[in-house]
């Protein structure tokens, strides 16, 4: 994928995106997981549907991931969250807009709903993972990795084959941002998608996702052998069959 643009929010800071325009009122806005970025085969997959659908499409890479400016281990959920509330103000503007988070996304879009209650008309989460840096990370973490973490400010965690700088100030401030306890009351369709098979965050949190929603035609999703990333063309498939049952339902 070629075709990225730069948004300035600051003289100093500049978040890469993707995007299709158009004059329809309405857009799908993605937002990728912890240490994504926009090259992967999700919104690869999403921007086509949007221009197949003839809709608008935005997917962004939050500060310090990707080609954004700003330090990873500088970020945390509410610097990102104002990132994802910045980018739909500045490109999204008043269109309405379906949601799709993956991983972190389906937490940085939870915390949309404070912002765009009456312009989200429609959520899909992909294996969501609403405050797993408490409750996945924090919680899991060895009595002597908390004391690196909190002692020397960052520690380097391994998972499967990638390694996260994690750090103090990222724990603390995931910790105030708290989604699971706040209902959400938009009747909207929303469905959460995980795979069987995700060995990074289990299906239980995609169901604590849909309990927030009290007024929505809610749908839980659990793809047979599949991983946290949901990514392979078969998959991709099934989530783009599921966003096409929400898109059809809103008049656009």
């Amino acid at each position: 994928m070629k075709k990225f643009k730069y948004l300035k929010i600051s003289k100093a800071k500049k978040l890469r995106y993707i995007h299709n325009y158009t004059n329809k009122n309405l857009y799908i806005v993605f937002f990728p997981g912890f240490m994504s970025d926009v090259e992967g085969q999700k919104p690869r997959s999403f921007k086509r549907y949007a221009i197949k659908k003839k809709l608008g499409f935005l997917a962004i890479e939050y500060s310090g991931h990707g080609k954004s400016s700003g330090e990873f281990i500088k970020g945390n959920i509410t610097k990102w969250t104002r990132d994802a509330k910045i980018s739909i103000k500045k490109i999204v503007k008043k269109k309405n807009f379906i949601l799709i988070g993956s991983s972190m996304g389906s937490w940085i879009s939870l915390n949309q709903f404070k912002y765009f209650k009456k312009q989200i008309k429609g959520f899909i989460g992909i294996g969501s993972a609403p405050e797993f840096l408490d409750r996945l990370m924090w919680k899991q973490f060895s009595k002597k990795v908390k004391r690196e973490i909190v002692k020397k400010g960052i520690s380097l965690i391994k998972h499967g084959e990638y390694e996260y700088p994690i750090t103090h100030q990222l724990i603390r401030d995931g910790k105030k941002n708290k989604v699971l306890s706040k209902k959400i009351k938009s009747k909207i369709n929303v469905t959460m998608i995980h795979g069987q098979n995700d060995k990074s965050v289990p299906v239980s949190f995609s169901r604590k996702a849909l309990k927030l929603f009290i007024k929505a035609k809610k749908k839980l999703v659990i793809i047979k052998n599949g991983d946290h990333s949901l990514s392979n063309k078969k998959n991709l498939k099934k989530i783009i069959k599921e966003l096409n049952e929400i898109t059809e339902k809103i008049s656009i």
